[in-house]
């Protein structure tokens, strides 16, 4: 008893109220008060009150902070038991954005309110003529997001095609590989999906954009950027645990390295053990991060970071179903667990990735900017798939049997990247103009020694390898299986009713060895760019001319394609308020056909035998209107936009898919939506994040007319999201919060378009509920996360290729997670 009286006559109540200096309230500043032992702190509430309890008097330091804001920095000696400090007020800060992203953010909210990538320098979103997303680091961490698939599943009119790193955005399918890492582009099949522990966040980049990435999809690009230095201390582990054998571990450093705070320093780690409901799939990774910033001065400044990140797996091709049966598919036909593959199949990636950026002002208004990156990845592969569904002698489906096909191969990427630029900017009162002129380049090779062995189709009576023709079955080898007579397959079918995936001896295939030619694709171009600002309106006038060129059997046999083009972007802005600005633009993009496009049903045929680069390049266009606004001094931004997309000079198959002499591009598509994005705080203790997306996607022009005004396969019509997290700040519950979340994806078909496989099927629409719950006690830096995803055990189907490949989503599962920070 007597401790406990000492306890409580011995603590003090410091408080009181942040404003700005219009006397408005300041809800979600952070105050911290810290001695030489003790260090604790607050957020102010929605009226911008706040209170901390202090357990012991002495002399203290309180720090106040808010983005936007200068830091608020105050002595405070603790000797009674209330101190009033009456209202603080904060003055808006005046420090400009750097020209390259050298210094990390230091936000720690849901909100990142400027980009680099999508005008080459930092512009404010809310300048910005067209419409950016971002997913921070902060969202990845409260909903647990380890994959890019599950970052970007909160942004407006953006679905994944399947189980690959492949997205349907403003309703086009993406038809690139690879991704663009702090705006350059890189050259891989991400069918591991990579962990996101390295990332600072994820933006989704609206509409083609080739003014600024070269080669760029129609329907946007997803740009993910790392984590850079702070030139603060922080330090932080994290281990996880959940279904599916998962367990991961993450640790991020950073901070300076010296009194001067000239060099600061980054490393991030992360390792992944992880299985999956699906049968015979996992997928483990190792991931290292260090980078490296030298300031030296206010005019000079350099980054430098590496990737190494390696990956071991499958390949899960998605879940087949029986096959045709009366012009029907029945997605219920198998379990969603079902995986064709083999416990002694695998897929096996190694990527390192080295960058660099530099910035140098030579004065105050003019500079110069370069960015370089190389990367090198391998894959190593070994998979069972689904070849098609197995015939009888008389050409008849056998719908509970799916012919298979084994394949192992092998690739090696080498990609180079260059950026650079000279800015110079004119600033006067009321007028503003940033002008920037620059060159890129970029060379992928796919290097000499890919190849694969393949096993598919049926056995003729020679012994190779064929499609089954049964006008003329004497020319097969033939086998009796129940009773029924059939074509010997080059695999072992996969019996769908009663499914094997141990361990195959693939010594017994008749394989064909292939060679994968060596390839060199390169592109350069040269850019001028001009932002200027008069009054209330403002313009962003681009304009890129392009060379590209693909050699196909490089260093043998060559056979080299070249393509040049000319992209615009304009872009109008008129601030309607200080807060609240609408904008238009008009712009348009191009991407040349290489063979090096795995995941487009157009370049299978191409990959080992010819390049397509003869053909016209896919152009697309981009008629774009909307309005951006900041609230509540910045804590919520929005956005709405409608957008009109089209593309054209889309490659189209004749009779054969497999026979690329028979190709042509006269394909056109188009997407007109609706869409918009909402986050930020409701209240210092309620943060939120809301979509919408809607479009109409058609395909306006098919080798075959009847598929013509049908809806573009792999696109949802609506789709909508939320998220939020609520931390109670009373009492009782402090140190307590929830999150919760739901998402609605409408029907959609499988996203390969009619002409490539006419046996499209159309997937249920399904909303999706996750929830979670945190415990942050007081004055610690620890947190416990407890997350379920699919809360209800819903079935549902994130997309899919074709009948054979479709994507299911996982059942109801759970993460445990724990973060200390320190």
């Amino acid at each position: 008893m007597l401790i406990t009286i000492q306890f409580s006559f011995s603590q003090s109540i410091l408080k009181g109220k942040i404003t700005d200096v219009a006397n408005a309230p300041i809800p979600g500043a952070n105050i911290v008060l810290t001695s030489n032992n003790a260090k604790q702190g607050v957020t102010s509430d929605f009226d911008g009150n706040f209170s901390i309890e202090v357990k012991n008097n002495g002399n203290y330091t309180l720090k106040i902070s808010y983005i936007g804001f200068e830091t608020f920095t105050k002595p405070v000696t603790v000797n009674t038991s209330n101190i009033n400090l009456g209202t603080i007020t904060l003055k808006e800060s005046a420090e400009s954005l750097q020209s390259v992203e050298i210094i990390g953010r230091k936000r720690k909210d849901y909100n990142s309110d400027y980009s680099f990538s999508a005008t080459k320098m930092a512009i404010k979103n809310k300048e910005l003529p067209q419409a950016v997303t971002t997913v921070t680091k902060e969202l990845l961490a409260d909903r647990q997001a380890f994959q890019i698939t599950e970052a970007v599943k909160t942004v407006s009119n953006v679905a994944p095609t399947g189980l690959y790193n492949h997205f349907n955005i403003r309703g086009i399918t993406q038809a690139d590989d690879g991704q663009v890492i702090n705006g350059m582009r890189t050259r891989q099949y991400y069918f591991l999906q990579p962990i996101t522990s390295h990332l600072e966040r994820v933006e989704v980049i609206k509409g083609p954009s080739s003014v600024t990435f070269s080669s760029a999809d129609p329907g946007g690009t997803v740009n993910i950027v790392t984590k850079k230095p702070l030139d603060e201390k922080r330090r932080e582990v994290s281990l996880t645990t959940g279904s599916f054998g998962t367990l991961r571990a993450t640790a991020d450093f950073t901070g300076p390295l010296n009194e001067s705070k000239t060099l600061l320093y980054r490393f991030n780690a992360a390792y992944q053990d992880a299985d999956s409901f699906r049968d015979v799939v996992n997928n483990n990774a190792v991931l290292f991060m260090p980078s490296f910033s030298y300031i030296p001065d206010e005019n000079t400044s350099l980054n430098v970071e590496m990737i190494y990140n390696n990956a071991e797996g499958n390949l899960d091709r998605g879940q087949p179903i029986f096959g045709n049966i009366n012009g029907e598919y029945d997605i219920n036909s198998t379990p969603i667990t079902m995986n064709v593959g083999a416990s002694n199949d695998h897929y096996k990636t190694k990527e390192l990735m080295f960058m660099a950026s530099f910035n140098k002002k030579f004065t105050k208004n003019f500079g110069f900017n370069a960015q370089y990156m190389k990367q090198k990845w391998d894959e190593d592969l070994a998979e069972h798939r689904v070849d098609g569904t197995a015939v009888d002698i008389d050409g008849n489906v056998i719908p509970t049997l799916a012919r298979m096909r084994y394949d192992q191969r092998q690739q090696f990427w080498e990609t180079d990247n260059f950026s650079g630029y000279f800015n110079y900017n004119i600033e006067k009162t009321d007028f503003t103009n940033k002008v920037l002129v620059g060159y890129d380049a970029t060379r992928w090779e796919r290097k000499t020694g890919a190849g694969f062995l393949r096993a598919r189709r049926y056995l003729t009576v020679s012994g190779g390898q064929a499609n089954y023709d049964a006008s003329n079955p004497d020319n097969y080898q033939q086998m009796v299986v129940n009773g029924v007579t059939m074509p010997v397959p080059a695999v072992p079918h996969f019996n769908l009713e009663n499914p094997f995936n141990g361990s195959r001896n693939t010594n017994a295939y008749n394989v064909a060895e292939l060679t994968i030619p060596a390839n060199l694709t390169t592109s350069s171009g040269i850019y001028l760019q001009n932002q200027f600002k008069y009054g209330k309106f403002s313009a962003l006038v681009n304009l890129r001319y392009e060379w590209f060129s693909d050699i196909f059997d490089y260093k043998g046999n060559e056979q080299e394609f070249k393509t040049n083009a000319l992209v615009p972007r304009l872009g109008l802005t008129y601030e309607i308020t200080n807060n609240i600005s609408a904008y238009a633009t008009y712009l348009e993009g191009f991407q040349p056909h290489t063979n090096t496009v795995s995941l487009s049903p157009s370049a299978e045929s191409f990959f080992w035998g010819a390049s397509p680069g003869r053909f016209d390049p896919l152009e697309s266009s981009l008629k774009e209107f909307g309005a951006k606004g900041e609230f509540l001094n910045g804590k919520i931004f929005a956005n709405i936009a409608y957008f009109d997309i089209s593309q054209k000079n889309i490659l189209i198959p004749g009779d054969d898919i497999y026979d690329f002499t028979t190709y042509t591009t006269r394909g056109e598509q188009r997407s007109k939506g609706f869409e918009m994005d909402v986050s930020g705080y409701i209240a210092s203790n309620f943060q939120v994040i809301v979509s919408y997306g809607y479009n109409d996607a058609k395909i306006v022009e098919d080798a075959i007319e009847e598929y013509e005004g049908q809806r573009i396969g792999g696109a949802p019509k609506h789709n909508a999201n939320f998220w939020g997290r609520y931390d109670f700040n009373n009492n009782i519950l402090k140190g307590i919060g929830v999150g919760f979340g739901a998402q609605y994806v409408d029907e959609r078909y499988t996203w390969y378009n009619p002409s490539y496989d006419a046996n499209r099927v159309l997937l249920p629409d399904y909303t999706i509920f996750d929830a979670a719950v945190y415990y942050k006690p007081s004055n610690t830096g620890m947190q416990l996360t407890l997350k379920i995803n699919n809360v209800f055990d819903d079935t549902y189907w994130l997309g899919g290729l074709n009948p054979s490949r479709l994507g299911p989503g996982a059942p109801r599962n759970f993460l445990l997670n724990a973060t200390y920070k320190f």
